[in-house]
């Protein structure tokens, strides 16, 4: 019986990468398109945004934003699944880990924007202090709190994502590799 040896994939990695940055296009398009209907004035008053159909630019923003945030991460991580799995890994052991950093980043997302709601509502005086764009009413400052907080617990989302995946991908290239001994 004739073994096959495992051979660096340069095509794997190429497909790492660009998943890498168009999954950063998707969670922008995905929380903006949440966040542009949860609250657009957040847009119009940081943005500066003075135009119909608010909804649209910041699903467009999203997108932007998230393939700028997809090509820093990509680096970060398809060089770390390069190195760590030497190219030998397939493309779903890389989704897999992947998917992993999604979650966390969709979590950081949610957890901001909970964060951010309940602090505007234990203490309306002191989040309209510092963010002082908020709108006076109750329910436009606590969607004003939502949008602020998600899109910083997702910038941080993605920054605990990058480190993580490093650990992520070396636990499991090492668990996958005790396996198929």
């Amino acid at each position: 019986m004739q073994t096959q040896t495992k051979q660096f994939s340069f095509l794997t990695i190429s497909f790492v990468a660009l998943t890498c940055v168009l999954s950063g296009g998707l969670i922008g398009a995905v929380t903006n398109m949440i966040n542009g209907a949860v609250s657009p004035f957040y847009f119009q008053a940081i943005m500066n945004w003075d135009f119909p159909n608010i909804w649209a630019a910041c699903v467009a923003q999203g997108i932007f934003e998230g393939l700028l945030y997809g090509v820093i991460f990509s680096i970060i991580f398809t060089v770390s699944f390069g190195l760590v799995t030497k190219g030998l890994a397939t493309y779903s052991f890389a989704l897999k880990q992947l998917a992993k950093i999604i979650i966390v980043v969709f979590s950081c997302w949610v957890i901001g924007g909970l964060l951010a709601m309940f602090l505007a509502t234990l203490s309306p005086e002191f989040y309209k202090s510092h963010f002082p764009l908020t709108p006076t009413d109750s329910a436009g400052m606590i969607k004003f709190a939502w949008v602020g907080g998600s899109i910083w617990g997702g910038m941080i989302g993605g920054l605990i994502g990058a480190i993580l995946g490093i650990v992520v991908i070396k636990n499991s290239w090492n668990k996958y590799l005790t396996t198929e001994k």
